[in-house]
């Protein structure tokens, strides 16, 4: 009966995600379109360059829930893993996407300094307003769930960055209206871009280093090592790789030596749970007597 309940839960929280990224991509897009109209029509690098990040990150919300659904579906006999993967490889095409707007950001805005022109302050005030609630409603809707996968805790982390980066075309707003100064707002378009670099950098490294199975960020190779070989009865390891599957689920084989295999059941419990406590539960082990040859090409 509780695992019944469990399977139920695990449902509801499928389909109350789902909920979640649908309203949250249909809400950011209207906004994005208002947000584009009124760049365009009041010449506001802040609001147009706010706008196109504002749509990588719709972008980067239809790419989560797709890969949030792609690895609830089960393994099969051609993906062994399921789709697990493709959740590491949309925080890569998020992070890329992230950067190429960037790119644009910045060339926006270079010409708006080298080329000024007179803005209407209040429309870009009450224009990026209205992005601070938005994206602050959005990202209230994932901060329950967000320390359960990397991608919901990316989607969050943009909407509180979109939100922080609309305060600062607010700002921009309320100097050209008070001053005149026009050049703030590309001058914030810039700010804008520097941000985000710096907001995307950890995503894009992350998401490089495990696209090519590299090791976790959260997990140290030399600390699952040591723990391991804490084992009283393991005399030597080796051949120890560690990876990840998705971006919540690490791997992990290792040949472990051993000078009596009846000690083997033992050892194997033991060193699961103990790996299970280090944050990696899916562990292949391989064991072999003291003075056994490694076969050729077992790494």
């Amino acid at each position: 009966m509780h695992k019944h309940n469990h399977s139920n839960h695990n449902h509801r929280t499928t389909i109350s995600l789902n909920k979640i990224f649908q309203f949250g991509i249909i809400l950011n897009l209207t906004f994005v379109v208002v947000e584009f109209i009124m760049g365009f029509l009041y010449d506001s690098v802040g609001l147009i360059s706010d706008a196109g990040h504002n749509m990588s990150d719709v972008v980067s919300l239809v790419l989560a829930m797709l890969a949030f659904r792609l690895s609830k579906v089960h393994a099969n006999k051609k993906y062994t893993y399921g789709y697990k993967k493709v959740t590491i490889l949309v925080s890569l095409v998020n992070a890329i996407i992230l950067i190429i707007a960037v790119i644009f950001i910045v060339i926006e805005s270079i010409e708006k300094i080298m080329t000024p022109q007179a803005i209407n302050g209040a429309a870009v005030v009450w224009t990026a307003a209205v992005g601070v609630i938005i994206n602050a409603a959005t990202a209230w809707f994932f901060i329950r769930d967000k320390n359960k996968d990397l991608n919901i805790k990316g989607a969050y982390l943009h909407m509180v960055a979109d939100a922080l980066v609309s305060v600062g075309v607010v700002i921009s707003g309320i100097i050209i209206m008070t001053t005149g100064w026009s050049l703030v707002d590309p001058v914030i378009g810039l700010i804008i871009a520097a941000v985000i670099v710096f907001s995307t950098w950890s995503l894009l490294r992350e998401s490089l280093n495990l696209s090519i199975d590299g090791v976790p960020s959260n997990i140290n190779y030399e600390k699952i090592e040591q723990i391991i070989k804490s084992n009283a009865l393991i005399k030597d390891i080796h051949h120890l790789h560690i990876w990840a599957l998705s971006t919540t689920k690490n791997a992990l084989t290792v040949h472990i030596v051993l000078s009596d295999m009846n000690n083997m059941e033992t050892v194997k419990a033991n060193v699961r749970q103990t790996l299970h406590d280090a944050g990696i539960d899916h562990v292949t082990l391989e064991f072999e007597l003291e003075n056994t040859k490694c076969e050729k090409g077992c790494d």
